[in-house]
């Protein structure tokens, strides 16, 4: 087998591309059903005013699931699963973007660089209009409305009409901010996931590739010699995700409550937050963030990889080590 440390990366020309798009829609579809219902704990919890609601999100997935059970936890889902269109042209956009990167540099980290925060320009400019959607309607709860906008109830003995909460908000939105409305917090969302890409991708090829010359050495005591390179990759997927969050979340408060509450400034919506909660209410979120980020990259990262490995063609196949 080839070195563990020598972690080679595979590119868009050295994949089917048919094969590489059947397999990436079911696996980013597997992802997010399992990982959705802490993006709703996430949500609730930054936009919600100091703890009035929820104490942390343990507290708040207890609470969601006694009162609205376990399709509480699921709200906006349906909406939420039309940006795996958005996931598709974010794996392309960065694979393409690396590829056209190569021909100025060799640096892997600037490619990575670039190429995360190109992807993350495009997907956000097709996820916005979705997230608007799917966080109002995490935000519906029994009884009452944590955001700006409550769907009207069934009428009794009349069966759920589909999408129907969802056409409902929509038609609020517009009434409210015409179709702007569902751009708001454009800006904010590019402030936060293009840094968030941008770093994401260069710090989890240096967990995997780890540059430092005395970690292997260390390692080394700590895995058996023939380590599948999958294993190492699988490590610093969630490493990259939790260093990540840590340095975008201030962002992805401000982002949050820009589009649930319907706020018109980043400025003002950030000096409200210190104003009420100080320094802390920047950190909102980041446990479920870090919570759903560490197993949801855990599977990305493995099934991105495996993907990337299934779908090499045919004269690869034998090239490349898992």
């Amino acid at each position: 087998m080839e070195d563990k440390r020598n972690i080679q990366i595979i590119e868009w020309e050295h994949l089917d591309k048919k094969k590489f798009y059947v397999f990436g829609v079911a696996m980013t579809m597997m992802i997010r059903v399992s990982v959705y219902p802490f993006t709703l704990i996430r949500t609730r919890l930054q936009v919600q005013k100091g703890k009035s609601l929820y104490h942390g999100t343990f507290d708040a997935f207890i609470k969601i699931l006694r009162a609205d059970g376990i399709t509480g936890l699921y709200r906006g889902f349906l909406v939420n699963t039309f940006t795996l269109i958005s996931g598709q042209c974010y794996v392309t956009t960065y694979e393409l973007t690396r590829k056209f990167v190569a021909d100025y540099s060799q640096s892997n980290t600037v490619k990575s660089l670039v190429a995360g925060g190109s992807a993350s320009l495009v997907a956000q400019s097709i996820t916005v209009p979705i997230d608007v959607v799917s966080q109002h309607l995490m935000m519906q709860r029994k009884g009452e409305k944590m955001g700006r906008f409550q769907v009207r109830g069934i009428p009794e003995g009349q069966g759920v009409v589909a999408f129907g909460q969802t056409k409902d908000i929509i038609r609020q939105i517009l009434r409210a901010d015409g179709l702007r409305g569902f751009y708001r917090g454009y800006v904010a969302s590019l402030l936060t996931y293009i840094p968030n890409s941008a770093v994401w991708w260069p710090f989890y090829h240096f967990y995997a590739a780890i540059v430092f010359p005395w970690i292997p050495e260390q390692l080394s005591y700590l895995c058996p010699k023939e380590c599948p390179h999958i294993v190492f990759q699988a490590v610093s997927g969630p490493l990259a995700a939790a260093t990540a969050s840590i340095l975008t979340n201030p962002m992805d408060v401000i982002r949050t409550r820009v589009q649930v509450e319907g706020k018109n400034s980043i400025i003002l919506t950030f000096r409200q937050l210190m104003a009420e909660e100080g320094p802390w209410g920047l950190m909102k979120g980041l446990s479920a963030r870090i919570i759903s980020a560490t197993p949801s990259t855990i599977v990305i990262v493995v099934g991105y990889e495996s993907l990337k490995k299934l779908s090499l063609r045919p004269e690869l196949v034998d090239s490349r080590h898992w």
